[in-house]
């Protein structure tokens, strides 16, 4: 009798002990808001180390920071992965004008986009031809482009709801214009700031110029929205105005850096890996505040949370502090390299890089067992007003580890505010809302406890 007694009375414990889910989730969230560290990890990243282009002085300070902050919350592990990532500069600041008669100038905002090389000594200054679309720049040909500054001038969709989609829809004017235009003979090119927002910051961004010897590649900047507009409405007036810019960019040797990762081992299935993450890596005009602090410091958050608020995972969970998403994906493809060479098996990757806004919630790249799993846990976020969960795609940096049984994520937040400083100067620490960082990093760290707790559909 007494050993009954005793078994009843230690159920009785472990059952009372034992939290629902919604307390798990709860609790999650309490400790964000207000015992959280991901905004204070992110004011020393943006003010006291700032933009951390990769090969950059700034981006081994942030290696080095994130991976002795790590170390701080007794993690199982942590360790840097070596990866060798591209290194370019973009030296002295950019100057553009328009000339609209000899001696008769308006400057305009402009700089160099990620990759491009510098215009010859003194600048250069030309005639311009204004297209929206590689077909208009196809139309044209040669004998009117020769010569000419091409000035890809395609704003984005404003009425498509889903920011990212208006993102996409011209962004191949940034990444690819010059390449294009290279083949017609142009001697530059300038392109609108991919913004919905109207003013004098231009935005930055990856470009290539694909296969082109370097003879023939051609200096490419961006221009503001503000000034994009003024240009396009005195083109309208006056066909024989020119474009004056000058850039001293340069593209050097390859370097090293490092993915900063750490680890919290599963106390069940410890070979089976879950896997959050932003990239560390940002552009150098402002302190990549968004783009992508807020999501490094989410991720951060997630494993803290889990030990602050006594979570022992069953499974192994890592954060992955990617370097170089932004001109190369190197350190996502390393990453994933030696996760195959290592046999790893990843169920459930989840990346943030949308912004430190207000969560709306996570779209899915899985299977629709998977998926429908998840809707089974759209009840648990309805306190917390996250409501999108669509299937979809997750993230640049995850992406390398799809297979066809796992899940990969991304966090959603609200984007309309997004483009607003994407890659741009005003992308700085004031820009990010501590409320809306937090309530991110708590939405992150539950839908990973969940993966967790409950692993892959069947």
């Amino acid at each position: 009798m007494r050993y009954i007694i005793l078994f009843l009375s230690l159920f009785l414990v472990l059952n009372t002990t034992a939290q629902t889910d919604e307390e798990v989730i709860k609790n999650l969230y309490k400790t964000s808001l207000t015992n959280g560290n991901s905004y204070q990890w992110l004011d020393h990243l943006s003010n006291q180390i700032g933009g951390r282009l990769s090969g950059s002085l700034n981006a081994e300070k942030a290696v080095e920071y994130t991976k002795e902050e790590l170390e701080k919350l007794g993690l199982d592990k942590v360790w840097l992965q070596p990866v060798m990532v591209p290194k370019w500069v973009r030296g002295a600041p950019e100057f553009a004008f328009i000339e609209s008669a000899f001696g008769a100038t308006t400057n305009v905002n402009i700089c160099a986009l990620g990759g491009s090389i510098a215009t010859p000594f003194g600048g250069i200054k030309a005639h311009l031809v204004e297209v929206k679309s590689m077909d208009e720049l196809e139309a044209l040909g040669k004998e009117n482009i020769e010569g000419k500054i091409v000035f890809f001038n395609k704003p984005m969709q404003a009425d498509l709801i889903q920011t990212f989609e208006a993102y996409g829809g011209c962004v191949n004017q940034r990444y690819s214009g010059a390449m294009e235009a290279a083949k017609y003979g142009a001697v530059g090119v300038l392109v609108r700031s991919l913004s919905l927002r109207q003013d004098n910051f231009p935005h930055t961004g990856s470009m290539t110029y694909g296969n082109l010897p370097l003879s023939k590649r051609i200096p490419s900047a961006a221009i503001s929205t503000n000034d994009a507009n003024t240009l396009s409405s005195m083109l309208a007036l006056n066909k024989d105005i020119k474009f004056y810019f000058s850039q001293t960019c340069k593209q050097l040797n390859d370097v090293q850096s490092y993915n900063v990762i750490g680890e919290i081992k599963g106390s069940q299935f410890p070979n089976e890996y879950i896997v959050v993450g932003g990239h560390l890596d940002s552009w150098d005009l402002g302190d990549g505040a968004h783009d992508d602090g807020a999501g490094v410091v989410q991720s951060m958050e997630v494993l803290r949370l889990f030990k602050e608020t006594g979570i022992k995972p069953k499974r192994s969970i890592r954060v992955v502090l990617f370097m170089n998403e932004e001109n190369g994906l190197r350190g996502a493809t390393k990453y994933a390299e030696v996760a195959k060479q290592k046999g790893e098996t990843h169920i459930f990757s989840l990346e943030s890089d949308a912004g430190g806004f207000t969560p709306r919630g996570f779209s899915f790249d899985c299977n629709d067992a998977n998926f429908n799993q998840v809707l089974g846990w759209k009840e648990l976020f309805n306190p917390y007003l996250i409501h999108y969960f669509e299937k979809g795609g997750s993230g640049a940096d995850v992406g390398p580890l799809k297979t066809d049984t796992n899940v990969l994520a991304g966090l959603r937040p609200d984007s309309q505010r997004y483009f607003d400083y994407h890659h741009a100067a005003n992308d700085t620490f004031d820009a990010v809302n501590k409320r809306e960082l937090e309530l991110g990093a708590a939405t992150m760290a539950s839908l990973v406890y969940l993966f967790d707790a409950y692993g892959l559909a069947n």
